[in-house]
Formats: C-alpha cells, structure tokens, sequence
C-alpha cells in the first residue's frame, strides 16, 4: 500500500467564514490555524500548503478569559537596545482588532515560508461584513 501525497496544483480549496462573536480568543486563533495549516483535511500533507482561505468577521467581539484583556501583552521590539514597546491588549483590542487576531493565528503557524504562504489566505474584518461574497464562503462553526 502506498502513502497519498498531496501536490502543490491538486489541492482543491474552500472559503470559510467564521464569526468571532462570543468566541474565546486563542482558541479560535488556534482552530483557524489548523484549518489555514490544513489539517482536517485527509489528504493533509505536511510539505505541502494543504489548507483553506479563511473569513474571520466580528474581530473586536472575541473575548478573553479571566483577567487576560487587562493582563495580557503584546510585545514587539525594533533590535535597538531599549525599543521594546509593550501594549496591553484590551488597547489593542480596542484600536486594531484586526491586528491582534492575525498576530495569533500568525505565532501558531509554522516560522518558514510556508507559514507565511498560509497566513495570505486569512482575512480578517472588524465588523459583520466582507468583501468575498463572490467565493461563495461556507459558515464554519468553531468550538470555543
């Protein structure tokens, strides 16, 4: 019997849309991840970009558990010696939403090209409304 590899030009490709509304944070970031990474799917392979184009709608509705939006920070630093920069995330939240969750499902995906080839097929919106509607995206409903 042999092994199914997937090749780069077969892989057949969905649109979701998820709505973050009510949904915990990090683990609707690690499910995108997964789907983006394409995991769920069974001709998953790990050399090959495998997964789908994913929606994430409602961005600034996520919401953290216990004290992490007061708490939890998010750090970025230029290389020079004392330009650390630190923003707590109930600002970040509040200012680019956009921004924070695309940072956590990006810190979840693999630190190589191919990580940055699947990070290209997630768009993420602030309010209820996107411009993909000619994809014909699916509803995806994610646990959390």
């Amino acid at each position: 019997m042999k092994t199914y590899m997937a090749k780069p030009g077969s892989v057949e490709r969905k649109w979701y849309v998820v709505d973050a509304e009510g949904k915990v944070f990090g683990r609707l970031a690690s499910q995108v991840a997964a789907i983006l990474h394409g995991k769920p799917k069974p001709e998953y392979t790990p050399h090959i970009d495998t997964g789908d184009y994913v929606i994430i709608i409602n961005a600034e509705k996520a919401v953290f558990t216990g004290k992490k939006l007061q708490q939890k920070v998010y750090r970025s630093h230029s290389g020079y010696m004392g330009h650390l920069k630190e923003t707590k995330y109930e600002h970040l939240m509040q200012t680019k939403p956009e921004f924070a969750m695309m940072e956590a499902v990006r810190r979840m995906l693999p630190k190589n090209k191919l990580g940055r080839q699947m990070l290209t097929r997630l768009r993420v919106y602030r309010g209820p409304e996107h411009n993909h509607a000619a994809q014909k995206p699916e509803l995806l409903q994610v646990e959390g």
